[in-house]
Formats: structure tokens, C-alpha cells, sequence
């Protein structure tokens, strides 16, 4: 299989990330998604993008300074997304190492295009298989396989599975139906509290205290996450 791209969106407003977020993913993308310049700096860390959507207005530091920090690391192309449509705005975002910007409002086709046009300008290949880290977890989905600090982890089918969706697709919370209808073996057992199980033994293979902060002196790991009422995500691991 493919490695799809990620696509890392960064806007302040909601409405505006589930809609790119939708487009993207209905063209075969992943995504994911960040509010603020602080959150995105944060995700491109943990899962490096392939391309970058990046609003320029944000509400804790600008678009211009993630753009130059992003370059500063990574060739990723970044995408600037923008409502100041004067040219010395525009030459000003490139100039600071953004690749191509797209003024708003934008429709959906000119959205995927660019996207598209960058990757192809990046050289993206979509090789068979992806390594994807988070801190001392690797999933290797080339040979569905996971390891924990270099050492391989026993895991079914199932909590194999379960583990590629949330690592594949961090910060989005799933609900268990959500779940249920992403995860198709058929042996696998859809009701809810069958998946409150396997995550828990997941959980327990990858060494997840489920919580996150220092407890009684010692630092906790969380990598899948409870959003209570709502369901699971992927948050990473949290290191010291």
C-alpha cells in the first residue's frame, strides 16, 4: 500500500479546519489539524507533514514566525492561507520561505490542486510502507508490525489495527462507532464495551498509563487518550 501524505492544517478557526480536513481526506490525504502556532509547531515535531496549509492571522504567534521556524528545520512545502491580498503581504510570506499561497476565501478544487501541485514539486514518491515514531513507539505499517524502544510488541489483529488508526490520524478522537466502522475484520467483536477492551490491552503493550503528568513523583506516558463523553485519540507520548 501507498504512504498516503499527511497534510498538517493550522487555522484558528474551527469550521474552517473540519472543511479542509473533509476535502483532504475525501482525496485520500491524512490530516491533521492545529489551532494555533504553538499546536503546530508541537505536531510537526511528532509527525513531520508532507505539505503545510498555514493561515497567517493566528492567535498566539504569527504565521510568518512558525513559517520561518518550519523552515528553519524541514523542506516541507508550506502553503500559506490568507485574507491579506496585497502584494507586499504575499511577497513578504515567500520571501520567508513559504512555497505557494491561496487567499480566501478559496473553493475546494483550487485547495486539493495546489496541494497536490506541491507535493509533486517536493518529490513525494508514496513509498510502500511508513515508519511513524512517537517517542520510543514505532509503527511500521509496510510489515504491520509495531515496536516499543526497539523491541517488537506481540499485538492481534485487532489491537494492531486499532493502533494504525489512532497513530495515523493524531489528535482526532474517534468515537467508538467510528471505530466499529473503520475497523472491518470479521472477527472483530463491534460492541462498545469489546473495544473498551482491546484498547485497554493495547494499553497495556505499549506500556500507556492512560494519563498523562507526573503521578507520585514519576512522569506517566499517554498515547491513547479518553476524551470523556466523546471517545479515543491519539496524543503522543509525553516525555520529560
Amino acid at each position: 500500500m501507498c504512504k498516503k501524505a499527511r497534510i498538517l492544517v493550522v487555522d484558528d478557526e474551527k469550521q474552517i479546519l473540519e472543511v479542509i480536513r473533509a476535502y483532504l481526506e475525501k482525496e485520500g490525504f491524512r490530516v491533521m489539524t492545529a489551532e494555533g502556532g504553538k499546536e503546530a509547531l508541537a505536531r510537526f515535531d511528532l509527525f513531520p507533514p508532507d505539505v503545510v496549509l498555514l493561515d497567517l492571522m493566528l492567535p498566539d504567534i504569527s504565521g510568518e514566525t512558525v513559517c520561518r521556524k518550519i523552515r528553519a528545520k524541514s523542506k516541507a512545502p508550506v502553503i500559506m492561507l490568507t485574507a491579506k491580498v496585497d502584494e507586499g503581504s504575499i511577497v513578504a510570506g515567500l520571501t520567508i520561505g513559504a512555497d505557494d499561497y491561496i487567499t480566501k476565501p478559496f473553493s475546494p478544487r483550487e485547495l486539493t490542486a495546489r496541494v497536490k501541485a506541491a507535493l509533486r514539486r517536493s518529490g513525494f514518491s508514496g513509498a510502500i510502507g511508513e515508519r511513524i515514531a512517537s517517542g520510543e513507539l514505532t509503527l511500521d505499517t509496510g510489515k504491520s508490525s509495531a515496536e516499543i524502544s526497539g523491541k517488537k510488541i506481540p499485538l492481534t489483529m485487532n489491537e494492531y489495527n486499532l493502533l494504525k488508526l489512532f497513530m495515523t490520524n493524531p489528535g482526532r478522537v474517534f468515537s467508538r462507532e467510528e471505530i466499529i466502522k473503520k475497523i472491518k475484520n470479521a472477527d472483530f467483536d463491534g460492541f462498545d464495551r469489546a473495544i473498551d477492551t482491546h484498547i485497554k490491552n493495547l494499553r497495556q503493550k505499549i506500556g500507556d498509563s492512560g494519563r498523562a503528568g507526573n503521578v507520585n513523583g514519576s512522569h506517566e506516558t499517554l498515547f491513547i487518550e479518553t476524551v470523556y463523553g466523546m471517545g479515543y485519540r491519539f496524543a503522543g507520548a509525553i516525555n520529560d
